[in-house]
């Protein structure tokens, strides 16, 4: 019977729509199981066949958990705020939102084509005022909160201002930018300005002037993970490091609690080490050190105080506010030479290039204040501000980087830690060795000599034990449209936020999406957007007073804002009076299975955690960690094609001809050639674009072969294979099960259109079980054992499969069954029902079909899945081959229940071997249940 998938798919994609069939309920006694993909951003590019990938992984699991019983909520969405929107609206003109719903509209074109059982109905964007309503909620509740270290969690605002207002900051533990210290007298009598002045010192989410990566180009700031070598990860333009007053969220008060809840994630252990590195631990000792001629201190956290004798010099950050106080007249020119120099790295860069040595001398001196050596000042770039106190003491002999920098600019190396090499030629990094040249520290290892000095350090007063993170608070402030608007005003110069009520503070209309004349973020360009505080409301600008009509933040949100809470608002996505219910939070609880790039590991997996914990802390959910199990997919990588352009002229040389020529490899179109083979549409190429009208060729044997290499699937190379096409010519079921097929989920893999055909016979030969000729066939007569060991079979190898997440081997035993199936011509009814059952979590569009030529009028999205029967694997009969002295003689078929005593009787007894034997009696006999029997006469 022909296989009209394009038919089924459409009819059976029309079905689920219109009945809702993946629509999850919020009531029902069936345990839950929440299966979520990483938030897609529509491009305007729309989906390749790389993308679907983990959409397929997931939709296959979500399928099976339903199928066993299980009410699963699989949800999607679009993180619909981004740069690429924006950057479009700047070029034409195009409001952003505009380019934005064409491109989810195409986005959800593509992604139904597919087949994927997501609950439509729940759909989000992080662009619509009613969900960007509820990410302004929870900045609102991050600005009212501050961070409680004895309780180790985030409170309300109000907790502190009553502590205040009892005893000032006597015995406060507090995470802050700044250790302060008043009575409750001093609070009492402090003016409203100042004390809102204080409380920035402590809320989570807070204005502070700090270094960020500005790129002037796109008009914002960027974050760490959207730079890549000093440029913007979109467009490739220079970002350089610049001091601005931004809102930042304090995540730093965190940092234990998202190191330590890795622990308990089902988390590739790659991701887990990236957020722990990222996060950056350490333990040491906060010291400070006198400046020759200053009054300034230089204050250093060091993790091995016990090689202070060592420090010979000091080096600090190029942004350290104290390197303008301490530079001498002599060194200024070198020195602000340097720092303009750093402006242009980001910290990533300057994280990363560890071979090269630069810095710059301040002309100033530090007193080591155990050796009492002065110890020269410079600055380099491989200090950081955001790290420890953006100030290192450097120990040359036992400190790689600290070598390179001595070894510079001919700095003393001194040796503090016992080693027979030459640290003059290489530095020596111990903790196994013990102190020398140390004074009191001689002798002692590395634990001891650490306590002792720490000791030493308190009872001088001149720092303490601590521990340390690389962490730094996260900027939340991006100066462009398109984005959250921040609900904030300025009531001189301070900041206030919207009432609730007031929410969303939608996005004002702008004329231009660029920043303004006087260097103010593109929302200055807008006419109505000042807040009223008498009224309550959005207002013209131009009745900003001072007095009741006070200035907007112009600001937005960054991107990850929306994308750091959206997995709870797929629970209850309608409620406009919470973000969602508490009794549905703890109904879904913790994402089971989130699948997605390893990419976002710093990013949004890190900021998600963080907001998760606080609106745990805040009692407005239940668990404590988003995601409990997550799952990185490799790539799907392209086959390019390139053409070669001998250098100088518009000719092409054929791939094996190239060699004879000095040429240039290009990038062509992988639409421009035959088929699927590597043969150039040589006419096609000189219609592609208008500086190959002209193109001549130099062929082999008639043909303009191409060359081919497996590259990351993108548009600038040109291979990009549309999942739509594929669709077309060999189904959506087609499409699922080969991006199963081509290997483990983890690991990236080449596409090969050619490969499809493979899938797509099996999808004739599967759909052919139930045919005899052109007529629907199956019969309802009792399956053979033989018939019900394939279906077991396979039921136990898929089962296997899909809990292990190895999508992959499932395809080749589906392979396996239906060929083996068809050997035997099985048709039988309770054969093929339960085959399409297990079937339809990968290809579930021909399934539905013959589940309803079945007679079933439900759809089998529902139907349980099949129960393994063990006894079906069971064999009856082994048939053993009987070798003598080595060779072997005959086969005899014994029943699998005999005992290797009686097996030994009934090889014995045969005809066959009583020839063989002919009245010899055996030196020895060898049983190997199931297998073999040896015999040596």
């Amino acid at each position: 019977m022909f296989y009209d998938h394009q038919q089924i798919e459409k009819k059976w994609q029309k079905y689920w729509e219109d009945n809702q069939t993946y629509k999850t309920s919020n009531n029902t006694g069936k345990p839950k199981f929440y299966v979520l993909d990483m938030f897609p951003y529509p491009s305007g590019a729309g989906l390749h066949v790389g993308h679907p990938l983990g959409y397929i992984a997931s939709d296959i699991y979500a399928r099976y958990k339903r199928h066993q019983g299980f009410n699963v909520l699989h949800p999607v969405g679009y993180d619909s705020f981004g740069l690429p929107a924006e950057q479009y609206a700047i070029q034409t003109g195009q409001h952003p939102a505009i380019t934005t719903e064409q491109n989810i509209t195409r986005y959800e074109e593509q992604l139904r084509k597919i087949g994927f059982s997501f609950d439509w109905s729940r759909e989000v964007r992080t662009s619509d005022a009613s969900y960007y309503k509820w990410t302004q909620w929870i900045f609102i509740e991050l600005f009212h909160s501050w961070y409680n270290k004895d309780t180790d969690k985030a409170e309300s605002i109000l907790s502190l201002v009553k502590r205040f207002e009892e005893k000032g900051t006597e015995g406060l533990n507090a995470n802050q930018n700044d250790e302060l210290n008043f009575t409750a007298e001093e609070w009492n009598s402090a003016s409203e300005m100042d004390k809102e002045d204080i409380l920035l010192n402590y809320r989570l989410a807070y204005r502070a002037e700090t270094t960020v990566n500005w790129c002037p180009a796109l008009g914002t700031v960027l974050a760490n993970d959207e730079v890549k070598d000093g440029k913007s990860e979109r467009g490739g333009f220079p970002v350089f490091q610049k001091k601005m007053m931004q809102w930042s969220m304090r995540i730093s008060a965190y940092s234990e609690r998202l190191l330590q809840g890795l622990k308990a994630l089902d988390w590739p252990q790659p991701l887990k080490d990236s957020q722990e590195y990222w996060i950056g631990k350490s333990q040491g000792a906060q010291v400070k050190f006198n400046v020759e001629g200053h009054d300034e201190i230089v204050e250093v956290f060091t993790t091995r105080p016990d090689t202070i004798f060592g420090a010979t010099f000091m080096v600090l950050a190029p942004e350290n506010p104290l390197v303008e106080t301490i530079t001498t007249a002599e060194q200024k020119v070198e020195v602000d030479t340097y720092i303009e120099e750093t402006s242009k790295k980001t910290e990533r860069d300057r994280m990363s290039d560890v071979k090269n040595v630069s810095g710059a001398f301040t002309g100033s001196y530090a007193i080591n204040p155990f050796s009492g050596e002065k110890m020269p000042v410079y600055i380099s770039d491989y200090v950081l501000m955001g790290y420890g106190t953006g100030a290192v003491m450097a120990v040359p002999a036992h400190d790689e980087r600290d070598h390179r920098f001595a070894k510079k600019f001919n700095l003393e190396i001194k040796k503090v830690v016992e080693t027979e090499e030459d640290v003059q030629e290489a530095s020596f990094d111990s903790k196994d060795s013990v102190c020398v040249n140390s004074d009191f520290l001689n002798g002692l290892h590395y634990n001891d000599a650490k306590a002792k000095i720490i000791s030493e350090i308190e009872n001088k007063g001149i720092g303490h034990g601590t521990t340390n993170y690389r962490q730094r608070d996260a900027i939340f402030s991006r100066q462009r449209y398109w984005g959250e608007p921040v609900p904030v005003y300025y009531k001189d110069g301070m900041p206030y936020t919207l009432p609730t009520s007031a929410l969303p503070l939608e996005l004002p209309e702008v004329e231009k999406y660029l920043p303004t004349e006087d260097g103010d973020p593109p929302l200055g360009n807008a006419k109505t957007f000042a807040w009223d505080e008498e009224n309550q409301k959005v207002v013209d600008t131009n009745l900003i007073d001072e007095k009741t009509v006070f200035p907007l933040e112009l600001s937005t949100m960054p991107g990850w804002a929306g994308s750091s809470w959206y997995f709870l608002r797929y629970m209850d996505p309608e409620n406009e009076e919470v973000f969602t219910n508490k009794e549905l939070s703890d109904y879904w609880g913790q994402v089971d299975l989130y699948i997605g790039g390893s990419e976002h590991a710093t990013g949004h997996l890190l900021y998600s955690r963080f907001w998760n914990m606080f609106l745990k802390d805040r009692g407005y959910i239940n668990h404590n960690e988003p995601f409990q199990k997550l799952i990185n997919q490799g790539m799907i990588l392209g086959m390019s094609a390139f053409v070669y352009r001998i250098d100088g002229t518009n000719k092409y040389v054929s791939k094996n001809l190239a060699k004879d020529y000095t040429t240039q490899a290009i990038h062509v179109d992988v639409s421009l050639l035959k088929g699927t083979t590597d043969e150039l549409d040589t006419e096609a190429f000189k219609t592609w674009r208008p500086d190959y009208a002209d193109a001549e060729f130099i062929l082999e044997d008639g043909k303009y072969i191409t060359g081919r290499e497996v590259e990351k699937m993108s548009k600038s190379k040109y291979n990009v294979v549309n999942p739509d096409d594929i669709c077309e010519e060999y189904g959506a079921d087609g499409l699922r099960l080969y991006e199963m097929f081509l290997g483990p989920l983890e690991q990236s893999k080449p596409w090969n259109t050619q490969g499809l055909s493979g899938v797509y016979g099996f999808l004739k030969k599967f759909w052919n079980l139930y045919f005899d000729g052109d007529i629907f066939s199956v019969s309802d007569e009792e399956p053979t054992k033989a018939e019900y060991k394939v279906l077991h079979t396979l039921i136990k190898k898929v089962v296997y499969d899909i809990e292990n997440f190895s999508f992959n081997t499932s395809v080749s035993s589906f392979m396996i069954a239906v060929n083996e199936l068809q050997k035997i011509k099985c048709n039988k009814r309770n054969i093929l029902e339960p085959l399409a059952v297990i079937i339809s979590p990968y290809a579930p569009h021909i399934c539905e079909e013959l589940w309803s030529m079945l007679g079933h009028n439900e759809s089998i999205e529902f139907e349980k899945f099949p129960v393994l029967n063990e006894d079906y694997l069971v064999e009856d009969e082994i048939e053993y081959p009987v070798s003598v002295n080595g060779k072997m003689k005959f086969k005899i078929p014994l029943s699998a229940q005999l005992s290797a005593k009686e097996v030994e009787e009934m090889v014995l007894q045969d005809q066959k071997m009583v020839q063989i034997l002919d009245g010899k009696t055996p030196k020895k006999i060898i049983v190997v249940p199931h297998r073999i029997v040896n015999i040596v006469i």
